[in-house]
């Protein structure tokens, strides 16, 4: 059936339409040819926003290990599932075959299965990007006990908050991890955490920078001796369409931490459908998703998505810039990836390095480019587009989120004509709106409001856990009868979207409604800036005012900083008009971000505000110390 593999725009628009005027009946399609069930559902979907409750594949039994690798040990037995490729260039990389990966996960699940682990049960699972954090996570799944990734970059506070929140029984960790030039003691953190946390009864230790750690008697083990007394086989549990896959943690920009919680069935298919199509991934292609597995992109489009496609799936442990900015390139060319999958601020950071990196390396295999994380600037779409596509390899800017579990709003590879900064048309089934401050629904294109999704996707996280009432009050209280995604939008002539940044990203100055993106993505043009955040501040006539805090360039860096403030504006003025003028611009050796790249605006904020007695908890951030330094220049 060709709905599966889509081709060309005609294509998308036929089976898109079909997508939308029987939902079910696609996606029982989809589900019926290309999944393996135990047990087929007795009902395709059913759902109540109101609740909200949504049911995808009723009754059908499965588990997703079986779609993941066995189905394709006849097939594609000695073919690499796993690509590792470790921090250090002099170490080698790791062929993990599709039948190697089988017994590995076996294994690792009857180790569970041996520590009191059951069908149900949570498992934190706090590793860096190494084999055993795959495998981890598809034992987990074998078994049916939920998994609960954890970064392995948060601090010991937000690990136990983490953990008890969803009553975890065990903890799987390692010695440490290696970060660029660093190690990190991962088993500290880990016994911080646990002086809090009174449900955990085992931890399973791998070794990966064999340094010396504490091991509590009786509660913790080393893992590779229970590896290696396992049975290389392990019946999988069966599992019910809505039975829970895992829960995942969203990064907290507000309040506590959401554990989004994901089930079975319909997760398998979307994830596997949009990777197949997104990507246009082929039979031999190798795929490289540079996220973290702690993230959703890597659950989705690291393991989940790739492995029931059958995929070739590389998992790096390093950073972009260890031992040079030229990493990356330098691993597209050594396994010849013909799909790279990395965020905005990764390409800002190697752009901000020019492309004496990238010219040392052959990067032809390239076939797509894909961006996600946050909405991508101009600036970066052309870098990449010029210097890593070489403008034959169509970037796919997607837009989805933790909650939504797969790509929602995308470019297909080589079907839809890109647009830089636009994340262009709704995926397959996904039936986006946009509704103004009043509730109602704005139709019609060259229009911009807040973006919602008006039916569910097969994807779509079911409850947060343990607070179904915090799940209706965050994505169904605000429009009626739709999931509110949080995020501003605008819709071009042609329908094409543009994610204009979160809606508490919208700052009234004047009475204007002026989203940050727009703004910052017209600082980046400046050819001296390499970053940029905006936030408001109170002001006494505008109700607000705009500050940016902007990162130089080292090029830029010896400019006069009057003159470059002075540019800014006269680009903000030229391309959205002077009422965008910021009113104060900070110089910044960098921006307070989360691990997953996103920039933390609401400390931004606070520093603007001069409110700073209580930023909340920084240490989860990829680089805390810069705040201290922000704070100590602020305006």
């Amino acid at each position: 059936m060709s709905n599966y593999h889509i081709k060309h725009l005609e294509e998308y628009y036929q089976v898109y339409r079909k997508s939308v005027r029987n939902p079910e009946i696609f996606w029982e399609e989809i589900a019926e040819e290309h999944f393996m069930w135990r047990k087929k559902w007795d009902n395709v979907l059913s759902w109540d926003f109101t609740k909200p409750e949504v049911k995808w594949f009723e009754g059908a039994q499965l588990n997703i290990t079986e779609n993941c690798i066995d189905r394709h040990l006849y097939t594609r037995g000695d073919k690499t599932a796993i690509i590792f490729e470790p921090n250090n260039p002099e170490e080698e990389a790791q062929h993990i075959s599709y039948r190697q990966l089988h017994e590995k996960v076996c294994r690792f699940a009857n180790v569970l299965k041996e520590k009191g682990i059951q069908k149900g049960d949570r498992v934190c699972i706090y590793l860096p990007m190494i084999p055993e954090l795959a495998i981890s996570v598809l034992a987990c799944a074998r078994i049916g006990a939920i998994h609960s990734v954890v970064f392995a970059g948060f601090s010991s506070i937000a690990l136990s908050t983490r953990i008890n929140d969803s009553n975890c029984k065990m903890v799987i960790t390692s010695d440490g991890s290696f970060r660029g030039a660093k190690t990190i003691d991962l088993k500290g953190i880990v016994d911080d955490a646990l002086e809090d946390c009174d449900g955990i009864e085992s931890v399973l230790v791998a070794k990966r920078i064999n340094s010396e750690i504490h091991m509590k008697e009786g509660r913790d083990h080393w893992l590779q001796p229970l590896l290696d007394e396992a049975y290389h086989d392990c019946v999988p549990e069966i599992m019910d369409a809505e039975d829970p896959l895992f829960i995942l943690y969203t990064s907290g920009s507000t309040g506590k931490p959401k554990g989004m919680v994901h089930t079975t069935a319909g997760y398998m298919v979307f994830t596997a459908y949009t990777f197949k199509n997104v990507f246009q991934y082929r039979e031999k292609d190798v795929y490289w998703c540079t996220a973290d597995i702690g993230w959703i992109t890597g659950h989705s489009y690291i393991l989940y998505g790739p492995l029931c496609n059958g995929a070739t799936t590389v998992m790096f442990e390093g950073v972009p810039s260890y031992p040079d900015f030229g990493r990356f390139w330098e691993i597209i060319e050594k396994h010849k990836v013909n799909q790279f999958y990395t965020a905005p601020t990764a390409i800002r950071a190697l752009a901000k390095e020019g492309v004496k990196h990238v010219e040392k390396h052959d990067l032809s295999s390239i076939k797509v480019l894909g961006t996600v994380g946050e909405p991508i600037n101009e600036e970066a779409w052309h870098w990449y587009d010029d210097n890593i596509g070489k403008r034959k390899a169509p970037i796919v800017d997607t837009w989805w989120q933790t909650e939504t579990g797969g790509i929602m709003i995308t470019p297909i590879a080589f079907c839809t004509p890109t647009k830089p900064t636009y994340a262009t048309l709704p995926f397959i089934g996904i039936q986006p709106a946009l509704m103004d401050e009043n509730g109602k629904e704005i139709k019609g294109n060259q229009v911009d409001g807040r973006l919602c999704i008006k039916f569910p996707w097969p994807s779509m996280a079911r409850t947060i856990w343990g607070n179904h009432q915090r799940y209706k009050d965050t994505y169904f209280s605000a429009y009626e009868n739709k999931y509110f995604t949080g995020d501003g939008a605008l819709r071009d002539e042609v329908g094409y979207y543009r994610i204009t940044g979160r809606v508490d990203d919208v700052i009234i100055v004047s009475g204007h409604n002026l989203g940050t993106a727009p703004i910052e993505d017209a600082i980046n043009e400046h050819p001296a800036v390499a970053e940029s955040a905006i936030v408001g501040f109170p002001h006494d006539i505008k109700g607000n005012a705009l500050y940016g805090f902007v990162t130089l360039k080292e090029s830029g860096e010896s400019r006069n900083h009057d003159n470059v403030r002075k540019e800014i504006n006269q680009i903000i003025t030229e391309q959205i008009g002077p009422i965008a003028k910021l009113d104060k611009v900070q110089f910044t050796n960098g921006l307070p971000k989360t691990r997953s790249g996103k920039i933390m605006r609401r400390i931004l904020r606070k520093i603007a505000g001069k409110e700073t007695s209580n930023l909340g908890d920084t240490s989860t951030l990829l680089n805390p110390e810069v705040v201290q330094d922000i704070m100590d220049n602020v305006l």
